[in-house]
């Protein structure tokens, strides 16, 4: 199938980005690839989100605005935005990113390429909050495998190893394949979403840089505001992820019981290694506190 008879779907989710919504917005719509429809999911903007977006919308049919009459919080907005995608493809994008004129086309080749394909990911130029721009190449083949396990345990290895290496969540995706995988409201979601990914299908990857991203950081509790969890949540987020991760390894029908046993095992691992990080920079912090006295 050509490339320009392919309808790509761009998902973007905003709340109160009146100022930052333009250029993005712009980016989409200059993609070499012809087919695609943009998707705007406003989540009660109380700024001049609203406004903007219909002007966009009215001048280019390609554009679908939806508002939401109140808050539906973080995460639903965008869930609620990829389920309006029409496309065979889709692809989430946030209020601040920018995307290169052959970012959906170059995605669209690798999938062309290979037909077991979910996802396939990108490099991304992440902007730093000190103004530095930097990105990692990531050069692993395990995410192609056709071995569940094998696929999972990269996407583990990648969540302990830095955000840089790869960014799923951002890529283009198999909409029959990942829309349909639910999503639960917690801290560290995006982490257990890209695992259970990672057990849907084999990815593909392009090492070109093909978008931009900001990247803050953000503590735990600020995290938790934003996305309307509890506060409490924050001290527990690794134990709750790792019981919602194997809450998912055991639902999954079509694992055979070896299968499901390494991938338990594989969970443990991954949920050992993260507490000793987090207990390392606890130490860490307690010490630089002590010297401060």
């Amino acid at each position: 199938m050509p490339p320009s008879s392919t309808l790509i779907s761009v998902c973007l989710p905003v709340r109160n980005g009146a100022e930052r919504i333009t250029a993005v917005v712009d980016s989409i719509l200059a993609q070499d690839h012809s087919d695609l429809e943009l998707v705007i999911t406003d989540n009660a903007s109380t700024d001049d989100t609203e406004s903007v977006c219909r002007d966009l919308a009215s001048a280019d049919d390609r554009i679908r605005y939806f508002r939401q009459p109140e808050n539906i919080g973080l995460l639903n907005n965008f869930v609620f935005a990829g389920r309006q995608a029409r496309g065979t493809y889709f692809r989430w994008v946030g209020d601040d990113d920018w995307l290169a004129p052959n970012c959906l086309s170059s995605c669209l080749k690798v999938f062309e390429a290979d037909d077991r394909l979910v996802l396939v990911t990108m490099g991304v130029l992440y902007d730093l909050e000190n103004g530095a721009s930097e990105t990692t190449p990531y050069h692993g083949t395990a995410l192609t495998s056709d071995d569940p396990i094998e696929r999972l345990a990269e996407m583990l290895r990648l969540l302990n190893s830095g955000y840089q290496l790869i960014d799923p969540l951002y890529g283009l995706m198999r909409r029959e394949a990942i829309i349909p995988i639910p999503r639960r409201n917690m801290l560290r979601e995006d982490e257990v979403f890209a695992s259970k990914m990672a057990l849907a299908g084999p990815w593909g990857h392009t090492r070109e840089v093909l978008a931009r991203r900001g990247w803050r950081g953000e503590s735990r509790r600020v995290l938790a505001r934003r996305l309307g969890v509890p506060g409490w949540t924050a001290h527990a987020a690794t134990t709750l992820q790792g019981v919602e991760l194997m809450r998912w390894v055991n639902s999954l029908d079509d694992l055979e019981p070896d299968q499901r046993r390494r991938a338990r095992a594989l969970v443990y691992r991954w949920y050992a290694g993260r507490q000793r990080n987090d207990w390392g920079r606890r130490s860490r912090k307690l010490v630089r506190l002590a010297q401060l006295r």
